[in-house]
């Protein structure tokens, strides 16, 4: 999709992911070197002076193509006529919360900001990156006047996870490895899917013959690679989300060649027999024009409808916590 201009809202936007995706957007990296943007940057209140930082060093860039920036701790204000809202901000997960008391604390802002998206462009997307991103997303999507297929949980980045562990395992580059699907929650119950991915044009299952590997440590190392990450690092990824959220931004902005797809959670129309009205991980192939479908046809075994189940199951339980807010 080509633009004069467009208008990007990142809420969090003084935090770790937000100073990573920031200055590309501003760049032209995403939208072209055609494109003017304008920045809508959303903070909570603590944290506006700290956002102040980061737009002098966005000015201090001297972006050619950077024409505006708004900053704002008011979500109508930060989605007034915006075309994309990447919904970052969300309250972290402390020590001995459980999953459950962090879906409850995070309702409350994505049911007032899904509110404040009725202020949006009418040709708006939205991509919620906080965690946890699907039911967040579920939130805000039942609480806007927005259209259902305007919304998509941010899965991208188990898909590049999942790309980086194939490629490294067939000992090929990243751009050999296509088609990996992942299904259901970004959760440890996520189900990243080999057995339809392609390395080099051919089945998975054919170039990397350790099946016990694909059916066992692959997945795990996919579902727990940010754990891994924090546990390695200190803290959580931020870069690599950051990147993941672009990617899926050029995604929805070009279409998808044919044979391909890529992975976000978008509400389910009971496809693959997953119930319908969850924020799911499905495989999509986009228009280029921000629309989407989700790609049919691919064949499940038993051992990936059985995962696929699991996280499907803890989606309706996170559904269910949040019932009231939907």
């Amino acid at each position: 999709m080509k633009r004069e201009s467009v208008k990007v809202a990142v809420t969090g936007a003084a935090g770790q992911i937000g100073y990573a995706i920031l200055f590309r957007l501003a760049s032209g990296e995403i939208f072209g070197h055609h494109t003017k943007i304008s920045l809508h940057l959303l903070e909570i209140t603590p944290a506006l002076k700290a956002l102040e930082g980061v737009v002098m060093e966005l000015h201090d860039c001297a972006f050619p193509l950077l024409d505006n920036i708004i900053v704002t701790d008011n979500a109508e204000t930060a989605f007034d006529g915006v075309n994309w809202a990447l919904l970052i901000g969300s309250k972290p997960r402390t020590k001995g919360m459980e999953r459950g008391e962090l879906i409850r604390e995070n309702g409350p802002i994505f049911t007032g900001q899904g509110n404040a998206l009725n202020k949006a462009a009418a040709d708006a997307r939205v991509l919620v990156v906080g965690n946890p991103a699907n039911t967040n997303c579920l939130i805000a999507t039942k609480n806007s006047d927005l259209p259902a297929e305007r919304f998509a949980a941010m899965t991208r980045l188990d898909q590049n996870r999942a790309y980086a562990q194939l490629a490294q395992k067939a000992g090929v580059p990243v751009t050999a490895v296509s088609n990996v699907t992942i299904w259901g929650n970004h959760s440890a119950t996520q189900y990243p899917d080999a057995e339809n991915a392609k390395i080099n044009g051919r089945p998975a299952m054919d170039v990397i013959t350790d099946h016990n590997w694909l059916r066992g440590e692959f997945i795990s190392v996919v579902q727990k690679r940010g754990a891994a990450i924090i546990e390695a690092r200190g803290l959580s990824s931020a870069a690599s989300a950051a990147s993941a959220a672009l990617d899926h931004v050029k995604s929805m902005e070009s279409a998808t060649p044919a044979g391909h797809w890529f992975s976000a959670g978008v509400l389910s129309d009971g496809s693959y027999g997953v119930a319908k009205g969850l924020n799911f991980s499905f495989p999509l192939a986009s228009d280029g024009q921000g629309g989407y479908e989700i790609v049919q046809g691919l064949p499940l075994s038993n051992f990936a409808r059985e995962k696929i189940k699991l996280t499907e199951a803890e989606l309706e339980e996170e559904k269910a916590v949040v019932a009231d807010l939907l």
